[in-house]
C-alpha cells in the first residue's frame, strides 16, 4: 500500500486542516518541520510520494501552480487536486496525477483520465449528499483511473478508521483506491491494508509521531 504525505497549500504556506474548516487552517510549523514555505517543508519530510491541496484554487481565490510543479519536481509521484471545474484544469506533467474532486468538478463524465476524489463530508459525497457507495459504484464505469475517499470532516482530527466501513468501500469499487482524512495511527494503516487500499494520506499522525517519518520516505507499507 502507498504512503502519500498530504499537503494543505493556502495563501503560500503549507497549511494544518482540521475538520475541513478552511477558514481556520493556519500554516503547519510543529511537529516534524519548523518551517511552512512549501520547499523547505519538503526537503524535511523528504516522502517519497506527495498529495497536494491547493486550497485556494479550490475555493476560486488564488492559484499555487508554480510551487506545485516546483514540489512535484522532488518526488517520484505527486497527487494534485487544484480545483478542477472541467477537463481544461488539469496539469499536463510527468509525475502529476490529476486529483478530480467532486467538490469542484461538476459533471464527472467529462473526464477521461486521472483520480476521482470523493469529497465527503458528515458520511455524504459533495456536492448533492450522495451516499459515498454510489458515487464508487458510479465510477466502475467513468474513466478515472483510481479513487480516493477523502474525508474531509475528519481531516487532522485522528478520529480512526471503521474496518467495516473501509470493507464497503472496497467492495464497491475495482479501481485502485486510496483514502485520506482521521487516519491516526499504524492500526488504522494496518486496517486499510487489510481492506485492500492501494494508498493512504497522512500528515497529522506523521507530525505527531504515531507513524514513523521513516515510512513515509519509504513510500509502502506491506503486511
Amino acid at each position: 500500500m502507498e504512503l502519500v504525505l498530504a499537503m494543505d497549500l493556502k495563501q503560500g504556506f503549507v497549511v494544518h486542516g482540521k475538520r475541513g474548516d478552511r477558514d481556520s487552517y493556519r500554516p503547519l510549523t510543529w511537529g516534524l518541520s519548523q518551517t511552512a514555505e512549501p520547499p523547505a517543508y519538503l526537503k524535511i519530510l523528504r516522502p517519497r510520494y506527495l498529495y497536494i491541496a491547493d486550497l485556494d484554487r479550490i475555493s476560486g481565490t488564488g492559484s499555487h501552480d508554480q510551487q506545485i510543479l516546483a514540489c512535484a519536481r522532488e518526488v517520484e509521484r505527486c497527487y494534485v487536486d487544484r480545483g478542477c471545474r472541467s477537463p481544461h484544469d488539469l496539469l499536463d506533467q510527468g509525475n502529476v496525477v490529476n486529483v478530480i474532486g467532486t467538490e469542484t468538478a461538476g459533471d464527472l463524465a467529462r473526464y477521461d483520465s486521472g483520480m476521482l476524489s470523493l469529497d465527503i463530508r458528515e458520511g455524504c459525497v459533495i456536492p448533492g449528499n450522495r451516499k459515498p457507495v454510489d458515487v464508487l459504484r458510479e465510477a466502475e464505469n467513468l474513466a478515472f483511473d483510481a479513487c480516493l475517499i477523502l474525508d474531509i470532516g475528519a481531516v487532522g482530527t485522528e478520529a480512526g478508521l471503521s474496518p467495516a466501513t473501509l470493507a464497503m468501500y472496497r467492495d464497491a469499487c475495482s479501481k485502485p483506491l486510496f483514502y485520506g482524512g482521521g487516519i491516526r495511527d499504524m492500526a488504522d494503516l494496518d486496517h486499510l491494508a487489510s481492506a485492500g487500499f492501494d494508498g493512504a494520506l497522512l500528515a497529522t499522525a506523521v507530525h505527531n509521531g504515531a507513524v514513523p517519518a521513516a515510512l513515509l520516505r519509504e513510500g509502502h507499507l506491506c503486511l
